[in-house]
């Protein structure tokens, strides 16, 4: 399992762990988080949203947005789409006691780099 921020570098760098076949990559549920909170607009709607993706259910998701033409979803949206195949059932895995966030992998290297 492969557990990125959604930043290029940290998906180039599992390429070279082997074919895609031999690892899952999922997208890290907090940085997910972040990104749909610079959205804005409605509490209720944003709730929505993010119960809609703690299972899964992507397409469910960005729908909540067809009403509103505004750059920010557009951006999110752009986000969601680049890395659909790293969106999982985050409610399983963190019900299986797997790690679903990389801010503890973050936090090392930030440590070993700032020391």
């Amino acid at each position: 399992m492969c557990l990125g921020d959604g930043h290029d570098g940290i998906w180039n760098l599992f390429v070279e762990i082997g074919p895609t076949i031999f690892r899952q990559e999922i997208l890290d549920w907090y940085h997910l988080m972040e990104n749909l909170e610079k959205i804005g607009g409605s509490g209720q709607r944003l709730a929505r949203v993010k119960a809609l993706f703690w299972s899964g259910k992507v397409p469910e998701a960005l729908k909540e947005f067809d009403d509103w033409d505004h750059p920010r979803v557009d951006n999110f949206r752009a986000y969601v789409t680049k890395h659909r195949h790293r969106i999982v059932n985050y409610s399983y895995y963190q019900a299986e006691g797997i790690s679903i966030g990389s801010g503890e992998v973050e936090s090392t290297v930030h440590r070993r780099r700032h020391g």
